[in-house]
């Protein structure tokens, strides 16, 4: 937590002892950190603020020690603290600061930032780029340092004043609220905009790091999601002596993808360009509309004819969803990329051919994808394909929604039925016509999808857990980000003209950003841009552990191939089984089997203590700060046991483990970071433990592995220890 009386990267410890409440009673808190009196009135008013329903009182004994009295409303007692009170508690927002929700797409892509990877990392072929992985600790748990990144890169043209560079940026960060944005996952997913932040910009001499050196070095850092300024810059200065030969700046541009996408990082570039040409300084206050305002608008959506349209255009459980045949592990890990370019007099071919016929050449490339879908299941006959399809988002009934910088596109999926005996213009009108009814509904995601999609009347409910259900619902078929593929069309995002003539004039050119291998939000993407020349360029980007280096070449060829043959068919009637007869000799790519996720133990014992002390258990979740129980567990002295369970667990296991774990006189003193502590929490209250079993709850908020561990023995020893 942060406040003006608190150290940056302070963590707060609230201590509950679950005891039987009488009816209407309070629920009594401990409050243990680095909290002044001020400090601890501050959180107790905005709790009071926020949920009026329940009285709050406070009392301060010293600094770093109140109590907070919390009484349910009159009609009845309650069973649990509500996850936002909880998250309101555990993780106060920042002064001056506001909090968002996290939902759709970008909930997706943060529970992915948090789970670690099941594999190592590697390098990215052709890019010399490798992958930060997550940084799970040894207790399976993330605490969202995420090397998920995305990286754009450019050569500057002209004078370079890197003082005026950095104010530009800073300038940007002090319009734009995205830029001064964290993630809080505490008890449930929010975006916490901070009132103030400052651009993370370095600069780096050729002669100390190699330009792949230093985009290794640079996506290892990862991002620490629980601070703001998910952006940063770093610049590679020109090569000693200037000559004509010698190598210009170089800047690298980083962004966590659960933030931006990356036509929000275009439109801040734009934004940073502005500022540049203007001596450093951008006119104007902070830019409205924004995340604040597409939340509110986000928040007033009728979801009635959404949900009947998914109710029957979700994917079926038989649609082929991968472009290889399976096949054994690849050897490989890491992120690979492929590029290959057609010539603008191919591409204008391809789009001449499909305009004929109706459609947008991003329909020709969704074409061709369904096709390779097809060929790689191996059927004869029709059979439904599905893949994700990535939409803007800005296209919405928000005015101003095309200048929002955020995370605004999402991935979602696009399911047609592929008969190779059918004409090959009917499944391009298919897929057009699939697309349109998409763009009707840019703000649905995977997450409200399975929501909405009809359950079999059979279907099991899902189990009961600290977090959202993570897997597809039952009957229905992978969504993209499930397993599945993406496609994604983007488009130019070219300077005003009046902009370019402005830093043309000072001897500055603005070059396109290139992109480097990165988060491709799933096993494989598929994207396609044009360059400044009229050429589309397709983009393989892909997970080496599932597409080996080989099979990624063959996929990308084919794919290339069906594109420049496609305005070969230009009769009514040829199909796409004589598309696909163009591959006939070819060799079909193959995918490594998807690994199920391994099963966590029940219960697992970090340090035996005394056989007569008590227990310490710590639960982990997704999302606990990676490090911190390792940390906690070298740097208790006590006799106490100390075990993990997972808070995922299936009921009715984690009960029976936790009460074989105490055993006969022995008490529990239930842990967690983070998530982890809602997750200790919830299991308290639902463990039919005997009285006394689980003596109390210790909860943390979110800091870096040193902070979480710290403020988690704080609540410990709170516990073990009387107070003097």
């Amino acid at each position: 937590m942060s406040s003006q009386g608190v150290p940056r990267g302070a963590v707060l410890a609230v201590v509950h002892e679950p005891v039987a409440l009488s009816p209407g009673g309070p629920l009594v808190l401990e409050l243990r950190g680095p909290l002044g009196p001020a400090d601890a009135e501050t959180v107790a008013a905005r709790l009071a603020q926020r949920h009026r329903a329940f009285g709050v009182a406070l009392d301060s004994h010293r600094p770093g020690h109140h109590t907070l009295r919390l009484t349910p409303p009159a009609a009845g007692g309650f069973a649990a603290l509500p996850a936002d009170l909880l998250a309101d508690l555990l993780a106060p927002p920042p002064p001056g600061g506001e909090i968002l929700p996290v939902t759709g797409h970008q909930q997706t892509l943060l529970r992915a930032a948090l789970t670690p990877a099941p594999t190592g990392t590697g390098t990215p072929v052709g890019t010399g780029t490798g992958t930060g992985g997550t940084g799970g600790s040894s207790d399976g748990s993330d605490g969202g340092d995420g090397g998920g990144v995305e990286q754009l890169y450019w050569d500057w043209s002209g004078p370079f004043d890197v003082a005026r560079f950095a104010a530009a940026w800073q300038s940007v960060v002090d319009r734009e609220c995205v830029l001064r944005a964290c993630f809080d996952w505490v008890a449930a997913p929010r975006l916490v905009l901070h009132a103030r932040a400052e651009a993370d910009i370095a600069v780096c001499s050729p002669a100390a790091v190699t330009w792949p050196q230093l985009l290794r070095r640079d996506r290892a850092r990862g991002f620490a999601l629980h601070r703001p300024g998910l952006l940063r810059l770093t610049l590679l200065a020109a090569e000693p002596g200037g000559g004509a030969g010698a190598a210009p700046p170089r800047v690298l541009l980083t962004y966590h993808p659960a933030l931006l996408d990356e036509r929000g990082v275009h439109l801040l570039l734009r934004e940073f360009y502005r500022a540049y040409a203007a001596g450093g300084v951008l006119p104007g206050g902070e830019r409205r509309p924004d995340l604040r305002d597409h939340a509110r608008w986000l928040a007033g959506q009728d979801t009635t004819a959404a949900r009947q349209f998914w109710a029957r255009a979700v994917p079926p459980p038989r649609a082929a969803t991968r472009p290889g045949r399976p096949g054994g592990a690849t050897g490989q890990s890491g992120p690979g990329l492929l590029d290959t370019r057609l010539r603008a007099p191919e591409t204008f071919r391809l789009r001449s051919w499909a305009a004929l016929r109706g459609a947008a050449e991003s329909s020709a490339l969704h074409l061709v994808w369904a096709l390779l879908l097809y060929r790689a299941a191996g059927v004869s006959g029709p059979l439904p394909v599905s893949f994700g399809v990535q939409l803007s988002g800005r296209d919405i009934a928000l005015p101003g929604a095309a200048g929002i910088p955020g995370l605004l596109d999402s991935p979602l999926p696009m399911t047609v039925t592929v008969d190779p005996a059918a004409p090959l213009a009917g499944l391009l009108h298919q897929v057009r016509d699939t697309l349109l009814d998409l763009a009707a509904y840019p703000w649905a995601s995977t997450e409200t999808i399975r929501a909405w999609a009809p359950r079999p009347p059979a279907a099991p409910a899902p189990a009961a857990g600290p977090g959202p259900v993570a897997g597809p619902a039952a009957g229905v078929g992978p969504l993209c980000g499930a397993g599945g593929t993406l496609v994604r069309f983007d488009g130019p995002l070219v300077l005003p003209k009046v902009l370019r003539s402005e830093l043309a004039a000072q001897g500055v050119h603005a070059d396109t950003p290139r992109s480097a291998a990165g988060a491709a939000g799933g096993p494989l993407t598929l994207a396609a841009r044009h360059d400044t020349a009229g050429g589309l360029v397709l983009g393989l980007f892909y997970d080496r552990a599932q597409l080996a280096d080989e099979d990624a070449a063959a996929l990308h060829s084919q794919c290339v191939r069906l594109l420049r043959a496609l305005p070969e068919f230009r009769q009514a009637q040829a199909s796409a089984g004589q598309l696909l007869d163009l591959l006939a000799r070819a060799a079909t790519p193959r995918m490594a089997r998807p690994v199920p996720p391994a099963a966590h133990p029940a219960l697992t014992v970090l340090r035996p203590g005394h056989p007569h002390a008590d227990v310490i258990c710590l639960v982990t979740a997704p999302g606990v700060p990676a490090g911190s129980y390792d940390l906690f567990v070298r740097g208790h002295r006590g006799p106490e046991e100390i075990v993990a369970v997972h808070g995922d667990g299936a009921p009715g296991v984690l009960p029976a483990a936790l009460h074989q774990a105490a055993g006969p006189g022995r008490r529990l003193v239930l842990c967690g970071c983070g998530p982890g502590g809602r997750a200790a929490y919830e299991l308290a209250q639902r463990t039919p433990h005997a009285p006394g079993m689980v003596s109390a709850v210790v909860m943390t908020g979110i800091g870096d592995a040193a902070a979480s561990a710290s403020a988690l023995a704080r609540g410990v020893r709170s516990v073990l220890t009387p107070p003097p």
